[in-house]
């Protein structure tokens, strides 16, 4: 890892505040020296993969992507959590820091630094791919005289770009809406662009996904941590599950035929013990299709599973129960999250809550023995062995799993995909229940949506989906409560445009061409 890290000091573009691109005096002849080398195509698709959890050039901190923010914060798994998690009934966070609150509350201006430093972090990630992009056209590879055999792999390395800069655009697309869209055809130094509008992203990330797709091997067939084509399936799951929220559209149909092409490939199967999906050797499981790797000695920051790990200890914890030393007494749930498991009729294992000396309602939010922990993540392995590292944890990402697939499938079916087939949907259902301990199956009339979000709740907590599933099921702003919604202790309903995130304040100041989301 600590040679795809490399090429941050010879990148063409600064990021502060706003995200504005500055070429640097002799920054391209530094480029060219740097692609001398015919390892930097791959050392530049390992830093791209690197910018979903490094925060910068020297490891938990120092030489930082972004300025004017804590570098700890920056991190864009941590972000993307925070405002996946933070805003729902799922998660909540004790810490005072400027904006931090206001997450769970639905209060967040267009000055927030959280919702800003996301926004920088989806386009310093589409920049880098951007440039990446530039620097390895067929064109490029032939005025450096590139071997017959790197020339070979760059088609592959350029659609793994693609694919980051599709998940960077989708993200982007989902948490703001209209967003302008860079590509690798947009000059440096050229006009900042006003926003594309969800349809046009949309038509976009289809084209993309759709075309990469003959340049990636074959499921398990590529290094483990890089794309493949059940990624892209998945990639595609997402958006078109979607797709009436972003579009008005309904593409329900080309998401059932996503998750079918990933089940059907046969690469993959549930992991037998749910809890083996969060530990140190998760790299080892069946069930993941994508993850963001970590590793406590060469990918250090004080964000991605770092965050997840120390900020969910607290209380009575010990924090080397959890393969770490220090607890930072943070993250806890609600009891809304609490109750989705107390209904069911069997002592579900997914629902893996600290209780010991914690309250299941919460007073104060500052008070971390408030609220249940949820100590979901771990820098253990199967047996136990702490990771690398006390400190940074082992525990990589899961970004795409099939346990997501099966509830995906389900839910394209209800909701009318040609070819979706119920009795299917029942038995990917029940392998999940089963799983987290059921001995009684599902039946047809128990195949409904409300069951459906809340499985989803149950399956995927803390995995960065709840703020997409409740506004997918119209249940972000109004419809439904929990804990501490809207700043109010028993909860309320919030202002509808709270579905999306402003456009920060920052960059409406950079670029005139922009426009604020309604309601900020």
């Amino acid at each position: 890892m600590n040679r795809s890290i490399l090429l941050l000091s010879l990148l063409l573009w600064t990021a502060s505040g706003c995200l504005k691109l500055e070429v640097e005096p002799r920054s391209l002849e530094a480029t060219e020296q740097f692609f001398a080398d015919e390892s930097a195509y791959a050392a530049s698709l390992a830093r791209l993969y690197a910018g979903l959890a490094v925060t910068g050039q020297q490891g938990p901190s120092g030489a930082p992507d972004l300025q004017n923010m804590d570098e700890g914060f920056s991190s864009y798994l941590r972000q993307y959590w925070q405002l996946q998690e933070l805003t729902t009934e799922e998660a909540i966070i004790g810490w005072t820091d400027d904006g931090l609150p206001d997450l769970h509350a639905h209060t967040w201006t267009s000055d927030n630094q959280f919702v800003r430093t996301m926004y920088s972090r989806i386009y310093f990630q589409v920049a880098q791919v951007n440039e990446f992009l530039r620097q390895s056209t067929e064109e490029k590879l032939r005025q450096r005289n590139v071997s017959d055999a790197t020339r070979g792999r760059v088609p592959g390395y350029r659609a793994e770009a693609r694919f980051l800069r599709a998940l960077s655009y989708l993200q982007g697309m989902d948490l703001f809406g209209a967003i302008p869209l860079y590509t690798e055809n947009n000059p440096l130094g050229g006009a900042p662009l006003p926003q594309s509008n969800r349809g046009i992203l949309f038509d976009f990330l289809e084209s993309e996904l759709h075309d990469i797709l003959a340049y990636l091997p074959e499921p398990g067939a590529q290094q483990y941590g890089r794309i493949d084509r059940a990624a892209v399936w998945a990639l595609q799951a997402r958006l078109f599950l979607n797709a009436e929220v972003y579009t008005g559209r309904l593409r329900y149909d080309e998401c059932l035929q996503a998750c079918r092409k990933i089940i059907q490939s046969g690469r993959y199967r549930l992991a037998e013990d749910y809890r083996h999906l969060f530990l140190t050797d998760n790299h080892t499981s069946p069930e993941i299709i994508f993850a963001i790797p970590f590793d406590g000695l060469n990918t250090q920051t004080w964000g991605g599973m770092t965050y997840l790990i120390h900020a969910a200890l607290g209380g009575s914890m010990r924090p080397e129960d959890y393969g770490v030393r220090g607890a930072w007494a943070g993250l806890r749930t609600t009891s809304a999250l609490v109750e989705l498991f107390t209904r069911q009729a069997f002592p579900d294992r997914r629902a893996d809550f600290y209780t010991a000396g914690q309250r299941l309602e919460i007073e104060r939010v500052s008070d971390f023995q408030q609220g249940y922990a949820l100590p979901k993540y771990r820098n253990l392995d199967q047996a136990g062995v702490p990771g690398s590292n006390e400190t940074f944890p082992d525990t990589d990402f899961p970004l795409f799993r099939l346990g997501e697939i099966y509830l995906t499938y389900a839910e394209a079916t209800l909701r009318g995909a040609a070819g979706g087939e119920r009795a299917t949907a029942l038995e990917y259902l029940n392998a999940l229940r089963q799983r987290a301990g059921a001995e009684d199956l599902l039946t047809d009339a128990d195949l409904h949506l409300d069951y459906l979000l809340d499985e989803r709740a149950r399956e995927l907590h803390w995995e960065a989906h709840r703020r997409t599933d409740l506004i997918r099921f119209g249940q972000f702003t109004t419809n439904r409560t929990w804990p501490w919604k809207g700043g109010v202790a028993a909860g309320t309903f919030t202002p509808e445009y709270r579905a999306l995130f402003p456009i920060p304040e920052a960059e409406l100041l950079a670029n005139p061409a922009l426009r604020q989301n309604a309601g900020y």
